[in-house]
């Protein structure tokens, strides 16, 4: 049986955000500029109309989560911040006023590029406190959004993380990553790597309205199955389901064929989360597009980030149905977490030889 949404009905209090009808509109680009560490320079392109990249060297770009935090991992690389994916929904959005922009506009348009990450990243791993822990990549913003394809910093990133026996994980929306494949099959014969990918829409149209900067749900499948046909595994990040959007049966069936059909290794599933910063942009979204449900969500969010528990318990309960249906019970899905040895026969002693400080380079 269905959630009972309708006992959710409009209100005038409870979830923070603008209800007025209208889009979301552009913020003026900001003079964070001058304070950005590193900057190099800032340049627009007819390429990429409407994007700002702001250039800058970084000191560091391997990043230690702070302890006690609840991420299910403990190093992250992220060569870009901000995101010209401009998902509506992106639960990385706040990070972006920490530089000074907003949270909205600026988070779409303005991309930070760390042009020296590949270089950085290398002589960081070659010290010898490093432990050689998993690195997760397309943790706050995506690296392989648009920028890559005129930047190209994956390629070296991969080669430093592989030549250091550095176990990683990525997780993206973006298809470049299929100009990569044969470095990640070299890199996944060597140290353990785990390839997500996130798409937890099948509806074309609802797509280009919440997700207007990234590969169509279409070429998301494709890319999978190109991973799989390469050998390499590559889990479902299906994250966020959207309340009255794209939480149905026929929707959440659509979702979980697809990804069957793609050969996708495994799905994690989960409602949408509406933390400060996310949650305004994508309340003015919702108020634009699909007013009559600005009320429902008042109700079902109130002024927390997290849908509250019988929504997520009866959607968790669709969610194992499907996967339970289309062959996904029991799989691990992506969570950054599940980097593995690729499949060989090299025995135990080789497999540790590949891991040793010393090791030639891969590349």
């Amino acid at each position: 049986m269905r959630w009972n949404a309708q006992a959710l009905s409009p209100t005038s209090d409870g979830l923070s955000g603008n209800s007025e009808g209208g889009t979301p509109g552009p913020a003026p680009v900001t003079d964070a500029l001058l304070p950005l560490a590193g900057l190099v320079r800032s340049i627009s392109t007819p390429e990429f109309s409407g994007v700002t990249f702001h250039e800058v060297t970084a000191k560091s770009v391997l990043n230690k989560v702070p302890s006690g935090s609840n991420m299910p991992f403990e190093w992250t690389v992220n060569p870009y911040r901000g995101c010209s994916h401009a998902c509506v929904y992106c639960f990385a959005r706040k990070t972006h006023t920490y530089l000074d922009f907003d949270s909205g506009r600026d988070f779409d348009s303005q991309v930070v590029v760390k042009i020296n990450a590949a270089e950085v990243l290398r002589k960081e791993l070659a010290k010898p406190s490093w432990q050689r822990h998993q690195v997760a990549l397309g943790t706050n913003t995506d690296p392989y959004q648009r920028a890559e394809g005129r930047y190209a910093l994956m390629p070296g990133i991969i080669r430093a993380l592989a030549d250091s026996g550095t176990p990683f994980s990525i997780l993206t929306k973006g298809t470049l990553l299929a100009r990569d494949i044969p470095l990640l099959k070299h890199a996944a014969a060597h140290v353990p790597v785990d390839l997500g990918i996130s798409l937890a829409m099948t509806n074309p149209d609802l797509a280009e309205l919440m997700e207007p900067g990234t590969p169509s749900p279409r070429a998301r499948l494709k890319l999978i199955a190109r991973l799989r046909d390469a050998g390499l595994g590559c889990g479902v990040m299906a994250m966020p389901i959207l309340p009255w959007l794209t939480d149905s049966d026929e929707a959440l069936d659509s979702l979980f064929s697809e990804l069957a059909a793609a050969g996708a290794t495994g799905v994690t599933a989960g409602a949408l989360y509406l933390k400060p910063g996310t949650r305004e942009w994508y309340l003015k979204w919702l108020a634009a597009n699909h007013p009559e449900l600005v009320g429902r969500y008042r109700r079902l969010y109130g002024e927390g980030a997290y849908a509250p528990k019988d929504y997520r318990v009866w959607l968790s309960g669709r969610i194992n149905y499907f996967k339970a249906k289309y062959g996904f019970k029991g799989t691990s899905g992506f969570s950054h977490r599940n980097a593995k040895p690729a499949a060989s026969s090299r025995t135990d002693a080789e497999y540790q030889a590949a891991h040793t400080p010393d090791q030639q380079p891969l590349f």
